[in-house]
Parts: C-alpha cells; structure tokens; sequence
C-alpha cells in the first residue's frame, strides 16, 4: 500500500466514525528516554527500519526526550552502529533524521513537559497523533505520565494517544498494582501498551496457528498424553558491566515473570473464539488464573562463578554488582495449572546467564509408549519443539527403524527450519511488529492489566520469600549448559527424561548439517494505521 492510499484509508476511517478532526496534521512518536541504551539499539533502529519500508503514514515525526544535553547529530551516531543501514540507503537515512527532533527535559517538572507540548504544536500540528514511548527506568513512569495526562495529550476529537510502557511493570504484586492503577486513573485500558518484546517474536506468535489450525494436535494436547511442558531461556553472556540494574530486579522478574510466561500462556491456553485481541488475551487470563502461587519448593536457583578455564568472570567480580549479592541469575520453575485439561502436568520454565549459548525453546515432552514392543530403552520420548530464537524451527521428534537388515530404532526429526524452508523470507524484528501494531491501534501482542496482575499473584510469594529468607543461589561456572547440577535433578523429579544421546542437525545458517546438540544432547503489504 502506498503512503498517499494509506492515508486515505486513515482518512475515511476517521470520517465514517464521524469524528470531527477528520484526518492528524501529523503523527507523532516521542520517545522518553532518548539518551539510553533500549532507545540506540532497539527503538530507533526500528523507527528507522519502518520509515525505510515505507510502513508510517508520511508525516510522522519523531521528538526524542531525556535529560542529557544531546543533539539528533548525537541521537544518530549512539543508534549508527544498530541501524544496520547500507550505503544505498543513505539519502533515505538522511530524510528519517531530518523527521527527528530532540527536547532536552526532566521528567518530574510540569513546565517541561508544557515546553514539550509547545514545541509539538509550534513545528508539527495541534492536531496530531501521540504515541508516548516510556523507555525510561521505571522509577519514572509515575511522573512521566502524570505529566503527559496533564500537559502533552492530543484533545481534539478523532485523535489518539497512546503510551508504550517497557518492563519490568513493577516488582512484585503490590508496586505492579499500584503502577497500574496510577496509569488506569490517567488513560484508559486501549490506550496503554504493556509491551513484551517475546510476543513479538515470529515463532511465539506462530504457537497459535500451529496449535488450533492443526486438528492432530488437538487430541493429544492434554494430561493424558503430555508429560512436561519446558520453557527455555539461555544466553551466553554475564551481566558484563550492566550488573546495577539486573541486580535489582533478577532472572526470575528479568524474563521469567514475563517472557516466559507468556509464551506458557499461549501453549496451554483453551482455543479462543476468535483472533480479536481481548479473545486471545481472555484465554490467557484464565490460564493464569488456574495456575497456583509458585513456592520455594518448586524453585531452584543458581547464580554464576569465574571458570579459570575460559577466563570468563563470576557476577559477583562484576564491579557493578553489589558485594555478596544472592541474585539468582539462574533459575528453574514448576508451575502447574490446575484444570482439566492440564491437571498435574509441571510447566517447567528455565532461564539463565553465562550458560554455554543463546537460545530460547519450547519443548512439549510426550508420554512413553505403552506395553513397548522394543528392547528396553531403545525408544525415547516423542517431543514437539519450538525453537523461537535463534535459527526458528519447528521440530518434531520421534522414532524410526534404523536403515539396514534390523529393526533397530533411532531417533530422528520432522523439520521445518525457517532458513531453509522459507529461504528469501525476512522476518521481522519483533520490536518493527509491535511498535506497528500500536500505530494500528492493535492490542493482540500486549499484556492486560488483569493479566499482568494474575502474572504477579503467580510468582510474587517465591519472590518474597528467596529475598525474606535469603536464600543462597547455587554456584555453577560460567560457560555451563544447564546451570547448577541441583537443577537437572529437579526436572528429573518433575518427570523429565534427558537420554543424552539425540543431535538436532539443522541449527545452522542454512549452509548444511550442523551438530547443533538439542537440549536432551548438550544441554509487504503495511497495515491501516488507525
């Protein structure tokens, strides 16, 4: 769709709703917290990617916000290096920054705020668009709205604002209620986006078609015929200078609370009666709200030492790390939703730092066979996996006869790899999916705030007592696959069978077979904008 049809598409929109302000002046993007490191590497790379893809409406702008003394020149050179921009894209390049401003502010004094809107109005338009992005830390989101309700909304008939909020939202129950009632009390529900950057993600949001789109999934998707369901989360880097804030927060509020969770939602969700956003994320709801408060007994942590063999620091030598800290960077969860469908099944959800790679994997582990007609231990569980980063995949595994004379059983794969299978298809960074999405005015990828509350009434009470009771994390060294040893002896308790012995061959670029060990191994056409 071309910039002059989609905005006359905004254009009749408006009109048929009979709003008074028939078409924006303009769209504008501010992004608070300008001067940080989400905003170089994610945000405006992303503005950038959409501008060159021609997915904004023309005449959206762009004002970055913080308190550093800073210049666009400056806002240009700190994303230069994430812009991934080539030498052919130059002129357009020039021609986004052009659209870019900056206003240098706090974010706790009204008059700046009324400065902002003054400078929004005198070079862009009284009747424009808002979308106000909040990557500031969260010790701000109070204020920064308060401020925008008060001073920088759009009040014309037929315009938008809408407010992106970057986790973590809150800490635990208590501070996410209060976080959220301040925000319900200035915008209204389908004004503020909760955004979770996994839900973005092409292979996260796939779960649902390959769920509910395939009828033989459907009479095995239940206790009777699943063993676990593991959620996995592996990166292969420590906190390496960046300590300060994930001491604050942990693993566990860092990626499992959210990201995993979510994903978790998706898998064990009921089918909803359609793709609307509140549909999806009502199915979710009550997901979570089956689902019992995690205890210290369904939890095992682990926090990362120096390996002399690899030379790599523990995370306490990180000199931005408190001294002594138990922060567990390493944690693995059962949670159980208690239904009919999933009574008894353990979820485990797993993440950690400084573990031998990167990844992130859905691994759904079905029953043994019944009455095997095979040796003993010659089958393995059958398993559907989800490979959401990096490599996307979908794998399933299962049993064959070993080419030759015998009946010998081996272990292979049913394989959809995305960079095979799909070989001139670009996928999208998931922050270009969703920050579209709020342009659209769709909500189906961002969290609600009853979801969020029932997350939190989930994981709050290990939280507080890990922190009460000052629980020591494990130590495992840095370079690991699974973080400590007590955590492969808690998923085996759980019921999950590891045989040590399967190689996924397909996690390569795409050039040929990689022995990419699995985890039992080693371890366009732009949318209205509305």
């Amino acid at each position: 769709m071309s910039d002059a049809s989609l905005e006359q598409s905004l254009k009749l929109l408006r009109e048929e709703a009979g709003m008074v302000c028939h078409s924006a002046s303009s769209h504008v993007i501010i992004v608070f917290g300008a001067s940080g490191d989400l905003a170089k590497k994610k945000i405006y790379p992303t503005l950038w990617w959409l501008f060159r893809d021609k997915l904004l409406p023309s005449n959206t702008h762009f004002v970055g916000y913080s308190r550093s003394n800073l210049t666009v020149d400056n806002l240009r050179s700190n994303a230069m290096p994430y812009l991934n921009a080539k030498d052919s894209e130059w002129t357009q390049l020039d021609e986004f920054f052009k659209r870019n401003s900056y206003v240098q502010g706090s974010y706790d004094k009204p008059e700046d705020f009324i400065r902002l809107n003054k400078f929004i109005v005198d070079n862009f338009s009284a009747c424009s668009n808002r979308l106000f992005y909040l990557a500031t830390p969260p010790s701000q989101f109070i204020s920064v709205a308060t401020n925008l309700k008060a001073h920088c909304t759009a009040e014309s008939d037929g315009l938008w604002n809408r407010l992106i909020v970057e986790k973590p939202f809150g800490k635990d129950l208590d501070s996410s209620e209060v976080l959220a009632k301040h925000l319900s009390s200035l915008f209204s529900e389908d004004q503020i986006y909760r955004i979770d950057h996994y839900l973005g993600k092409e292979m996260v949001q796939n779960v649902v078609v390959l769920r509910f789109a395939n009828r033989v999934f459907s009479p095995l998707w239940n206790r009777d015929n699943i063993a676990n369901v593991v959620v996995t989360f592996k990166e292969n880097f420590g906190t390496e200078g960046r300590g300060g804030y994930f001491d604050e927060f942990g693993i566990i509020r860092d990626v499992m609370q959210n990201h995993l969770l979510q994903i978790l939602c998706l898998i064990a969700m009921e089918r909803p009666i359609s793709m609307e956003a509140n549909d999806i994320r009502d199915e979710k709801v009550k997901v979570l709200r089956c689902m019992r408060p995690l205890s210290l007994d369904d939890v095992v942590v682990g926090q990362y030492v120096a390996d002399p063999e690899n030379g790599k620091p523990g995370y306490l030598d990180d000199p931005t790390v408190p001294a002594g800290s138990i922060t567990p960077t390493y944690a693995v969860a059962a949670l159980y939703v208690d239904n009919e469908r999933w009574q008894g099944v353990p979820f485990i959800v797993r993440a950690g730092k400084a573990l031998n790679e990167k990844k992130c994997e859905v691994r759904i582990q079905f029953k043994d066979v019944i009455a095997d007609i095979l040796p003993s231990g010659a089958v393995h569980r059958n398993e559907l996996v989800l490979r959401v980063q990096p490599n996307e995949a979908v794998y399933m595994k299962l049993m064959t006869k070993r080419p030759g004379m015998g009946f010998g059983a081996e272990e292979t794969e049913l394989d959809l790899t995305y960079n095979r299978r799909f070989t001139d298809l670009k996928l999208p960074d998931a922050y270009e999916r969703l920050l579209l999405d709020v342009l659209v005015g769709s909500q189906i990828n961002f969290v609600r705030t009853d979801e969020l509350r029932e997350a939190w009434r989930v994981f709050t009470p290990a939280l507080h007592a890990l922190e009460s009771q000052r629980v020591a994390p494990h130590p495992y060294p840095y370079g690991v696959r699974n973080g400590p040893p007590q955590s492969d002896e808690f998923m085996r308790r759980l019921g999950f069978t590891f045989s040590g012995q399967y190689f996924y061959p397909h996690g390569g670029s795409g050039a040929g077979p990689v022995k990419q060990p699995s985890d039992r191994a080693a371890d366009s056409k732009p949318p209205k904008v509305a």
